[in-house]
């Protein structure tokens, strides 16, 4: 039976808006060292191909939600795309930034939107160019070199010593394999598997075989992670277009059905016994989410899990509950997650060994896995798709259910 929630005296069940929206459009523009163009030029890309595959015209059109990178898009934030686009009369318009959870919560705000009759169709734009030519990828997420000042409690961090994202990050690895005996070698076969699938990926940025002597022979970037536990860093864009399923009808894609949605954002109090490295936001997320879908993990066919980090994988899955909590390392280990393996997962090499367009990375791939566009890493079974993000260091998350298959 549903769950069902209670406010303001009425019962609300989260199954009414079991497919009631879909992806009906999805546009992927080149991705990687991909050199010449503005994050502005890749998100009006990116929803020009969208905007085809639907099968659409510009006019049909009625929402706009913009998440920009690094690199600014035109004026606030990205909504005066509006007007470079020459899109009119829209129903609904703004700029979104909740980190890698934010392309998930657009498609579920656009849905929300296309399901109570606010828009017909709404795009949802992820757009970035922070590479430039003879500069490295870290350059473009170091912020110039400057470092921060320390400011109240955050201001622990840089006294003493902890700079960035990567530090943060390697600070949550550490603190899971302390507590639970994880090591290297399971975060290189989460490493392994995503490289064998974005050998299969045409957009791939690494497509070169990797193996696990191989990820151990790559540079530390922060202790205890490797070059290869780290994500790539990528110029491109995507745009998914959300549609009611009554206006996806007879369109020129399948339609990839919305089966649930939720978030999960626990906050970081900054105390002892509060502990955000190795407990996260997807538990919550996942509850809404697959109470909406009515499916249980073991109905789960394929994963696109945001990968900001190898560890980043591995947590989600022991707190989708895929494994025990501190047991994510040995059930990795086996290789279920990459090609062949019995939970495929991040099919088109993720943000690791694919390209790294925040949370569209994994959206992408579900949408394609669940229209069963996958070409040679398609999974034989994609009835039930789940689809992952994850903002700042692990402090907000989103859950989308996708299917080929209406509720």
């Amino acid at each position: 039976m549903a769950s069902r929630a209670r406010h303001g005296g009425q019962a609300i069940d989260g199954r009414d808006l079991k497919g009631k929206a879909v992806i009906s459009g999805l546009g992927l523009t080149e991705m990687g060292r991909i050199y010449g163009h503005s994050g502005g030029w890749f998100a009006a890309e990116a929803i020009r191909l969208a905007i085809d595959d639907a099968g659409l015209e510009k006019t049909d059109i009625d929402g706009l939600l913009v998440n920009q990178g690094m690199t600014p898009l035109p004026g606030m934030g990205g909504v005066d795309l509006q007007n470079q686009l020459g899109l009119t009369n829209l129903r609904l318009l703004s700029s979104m930034n909740v980190g890698g959870a934010t392309a998930g919560i657009m498609v579920q705000y656009a849905a929300l939107a296309v399901s109570h009759g606010m828009a017909n169709h709404v795009l949802c734009v992820f757009a970035d160019a922070p590479l430039r030519e003879g500069r490295g990828g870290g350059a473009a997420y170091g912020g110039g070199g400057q470092q921060p000042q320390p400011r109240g409690m955050r201001g622990l961090y840089t006294a003493f010593g902890m700079f960035g994202v990567n530090a943060r990050y390697a600070m949550a690895a550490s603190r899971h394999m302390g507590m639970y005996g994880t090591t290297n070698d399971h975060f290189g076969a989460i490493a392994v598997a995503q490289r064998g699938w974005a050998a299969m990926n045409p957009l791939a940025q690494q497509r070169e075989a990797m193996t696990l002597e191989d990820y151990h022979a790559s540079r530390w970037v922060a202790e205890p992670l490797h070059l290869f536990d780290c994500c790539l860093v990528s110029n491109g864009g995507v745009a998914v277009i959300v549609s009611s399923a009554e206006g996806a009808r007879d369109r020129k894609q399948p339609p990839v059905y919305i089966w649930g949605m939720g978030q999960g954002h626990p906050g970081d109090l900054n105390r002892a016994g509060w502990d955000i490295e190795t407990q996260t936001g997807a538990p919550l997320s996942k509850e809404r989410a697959f109470s909406m879908a009515g499916i249980e993990i073991d109905d789960i066919d394929v994963c696109q899990l945001y990968d900001c980090y190898t560890y980043t994988v591995l947590v989600t899955l022991e707190d989708y509950g895929f494994c025990a909590k501190g047991e994510g390392g040995p059930f990795v280990a086996d290789g279920k997650l990459g090609p062949g393996g019995s939970l495929p997962t991040n099919t088109g090499g993720g943000q690791l060994s694919g390209y790294y367009m925040w949370g569209m990375t994994p959206l992408a791939e579900g949408v394609i896995q669940a229209r069963g566009q996958g070409g040679d890493r398609q999974a034989s079974k994609h009835d039930v798709v789940l689809v992952s993000g994850n903002g700042g260091i692990l402090d907000h998350h989103c859950t989308l259910v996708l299917s080929p298959h209406p509720a």
